[in-house]
């Protein structure tokens, strides 16, 4: 049976094992480091699915006070297919609505073939461009 619930700071390693094996890390970015940050206030979370005890979904969720967004969602390779992720959007989602807010994005980098997950599960691709800074 998959459990769904909030992460804790002892879920570190799990959690970023199942983005290193989604793919879902990049060399600039330290995933632990984006674990603590979401843990580390009221306006975002980690979102982890659990089967046996074994973390094998995530979603990190965040509300900036006008739109939610969704990152690192993550199927554990061989529980993909299972309808993991639509269960980790909509945990994503409640936590968001809970929140007062009133509209979730989430961004795909290019090429991510997880996008027909998304249009299938109802979500618009948005004719958004995204640009970036670095602060640090």
């Amino acid at each position: 049976m998959i459990g769904i619930r909030a992460a804790t700071p002892g879920d570190c390693d799990a959690v970023v094992a199942v983005w290193e094996a989604c793919g879902l890390t990049r060399p600039w970015n330290d995933p632990v480091a984006d674990f603590r940050r979401a843990l580390g206030h009221d306006a975002a979370t980690v979102i982890v699915a659990e089967e046996d005890r074994r973390i094998v979904g995530t979603a990190m969720t965040g509300f900036d006070g006008h739109r939610g967004w969704i990152y690192y969602l993550g199927v554990a390779p061989d529980r993909q297919g299972c309808g993991m992720a639509r269960q980790l959007l909509d945990a994503a989602c409640d936590w968001l609505r809970q929140r007062g807010c009133p509209k979730v994005e989430l961004m795909l980098r290019e090429g991510n073939p997880a996008a027909g997950l998304y249009e299938h599960l109802g979500w618009e691709r948005q004719q958004v461009h995204v640009f970036a800074r670095w602060l640090a």
